[in-house]
């Protein structure tokens, strides 16, 4: 199959597949996106998508990229349409996703993806670069690279143009990532003129959010399924489950979408939702990932399939809960059950190695704060400390059964050299827990913890994974 999906294929789709209502030329540039992945094409895209089906079309998207050109590659041939698959088992559909416009590789011309920022059309900049995107090095507004750097030199632009303050949204799984986007994009600005950095300060608006949604990566089989279900060949398809969140801290600058009306949750309480979501859902999968991985489980749906997998995640969440922020709009029970019917979901197949990755930016605010918090109200996280002692294991970059796995984290190199340097399992947990970037001296300085850590870690490298984490529930339940 060699015919591409695009504007010319798309009216030739069966009548099965979703196609966009709207007039696609009508769509103005109202949106910059930066960190054009699979996330934001299952998750933001459709919500604009959503908005100018109801026929708000200030809302199209300019995506960027700030690392390589295969994303503008995929799309540009098709238009930059895609289809989405949402898959429930028993339920499925797809639909043609048609609201991005356009797409900038910033690294091939930075300057373009300033001047998309400072158009006087865009009125919302969304940002889904990961983790590791917000600890990078510095350059120069005149040259920049990073996210804060682009964000600043758009703005820039903006204010010398006299032209509205930009409402920027960090969509990346961090506690207070609206804080943390501002502060690193006033940085970036006061190293070129202090008043700039008080203009973003004053007049632009960081909101934090929650975003949910399952995106596992799209295979070559996925996109020669869904291909021969639509007899044009998209090559970037992205698969999700039919859950979906998106919840917005209420703070804007000048005018914006009605996000309400297509099922974004506005609120105040943002701390809530950021909590449930880090500590429940991602909690849950970095201790799938890495005890999955060391046994030789390939999926969630497969962990949680396990008694014993499943019984672990339950006593995570049982540890984890208490440490969650009261509020009116979170009911952490309603939370794990859904959670648990998407985990056993096994259309998706969602790969626990692609969850394992990067996980010295994860743990932090996933696993180790809630771990700080239990230990100064005078518990040890017991959880915790076997899912950390399974990521310092898996190190090693070898599973229970002798394989070779991938530890793909900018931190891998130290990581492996304090493992292969470490004697035993005290020395290990030592070596690692002093790793600044990853856990506070706090707990570092709390010989109880790291004992129970180590303790774990030779359950795993003695019995493996499996009859640890067996042995951990017997005791436990």
């Amino acid at each position: 199959m060699t015919e591409r999906l695009r504007n010319a294929t798309i009216a030739n789709l069966p009548a099965s597949i979703r196609r966009p209502s709207f007039d696609r030329r009508a769509l103005k540039p109202g949106v910059v996106h930066v960190g054009l992945g699979a996330f934001h094409r299952a998750h933001q895209a459709p919500v604009f998508q959503a908005l100018a089906e109801r026929g708000d079309l200030r809302w199209g998207v300019v995506g960027a990229s700030l690392r390589s050109p295969a994303v503008r590659d995929t799309l540009v041939p098709q238009d930059c349409l895609y289809t989405l698959a949402v898959d429930d088992g028993a339920e499925r559909g797809i639909s043609v996703v048609s609201v991005i416009r356009d797409v900038i590789v910033a690294p091939e011309d930075p300057a373009r993806l300033v001047e998309a920022i400072a158009a006087p059309e865009t009125g919302i900049v969304t940002v889904t670069v990961t983790e590791k995107g917000y600890d990078l090095p510095r350059a120069t507004l005149t040259s920049p690279k990073t996210t804060p750097e682009h964000l600043a030199a758009g703005l820039l632009k903006r204010r010398e143009r006299g032209l509205r303050p930009l409402t920027i949204i960090s969509c990346d799984n961090l506690a207070g990532n609206g804080s943390k986007l501002r502060a690193l994009v006033r940085e970036a600005a006061n190293a070129n003129d202090p008043a700039l950095g008080e203009w973003i300060e004053q007049e632009c608006a960081f909101p934090a959010t929650m975003v949910d949604r399952i995106v596992p990566a799209t295979s070559e089989r996925d996109i020669e399924r869904i291909s021969a279900e639509l007899g044009v060949l998209d090559r970037a398809t992205v698969r999700t489950d039919g859950f979906w969140q998106w919840v917005i801290e209420d703070r804007f600058a000048g005018e914006r979408a009605d996000f309400e009306s297509v099922g974004v949750q506005v609120t105040k309480d943002i701390a809530s939702w950021e909590q449930a979501k880090l500590r429940l859902l991602n909690g849950a999968h970095s201790a799938m990932a890495y005890l999955g991985a060391l046994a030789g489980i390939e999926t969630v749906d497969r962990f949680v399939a396990e008694g014993w997998g499943r019984a672990l995640v339950e006593l995570l969440w049982d540890e984890v809960q208490p440490t969650l922020s009261p509020s009116s709009e979170v009911d952490p029970a309603a939370y794990r059950d859904s959670l648990m019917a998407r985990f056993r979901n096994a259309s998706l197949g969602h790969r626990l190695m692609q969850i394992a990755m990067d996980g010295s930016q994860k743990l932090p605010q996933r696993l180790v704060t809630p771990a700080v918090e239990l230990i100064d109200r005078g518990n040890q996280p017991s959880a915790i400390a076997l899912v950390l002692a399974a990521w310092m294991h898996f190190q090693s970059g070898r599973s229970d059964a002798g394989e070779k796995v991938q530890v793909d984290d900018p931190l891998a190199a130290t990581t492996s050299r304090l493992v292969s340097e470490a004697r035993n399992s005290t020395d290990q947990v030592t070596a690692l827990l002093g790793l600044d970037a990853v856990f506070p001296r706090r707990l570092v300085a709390d010989s109880q913890f790291a004992a129970l850590v180590a303790s774990h870690l030779d359950n795993i490298r003695h019995l493996g994974a499996r009859a640890a984490v067996e042995h951990f529930v017997e005791v436990r339940v």
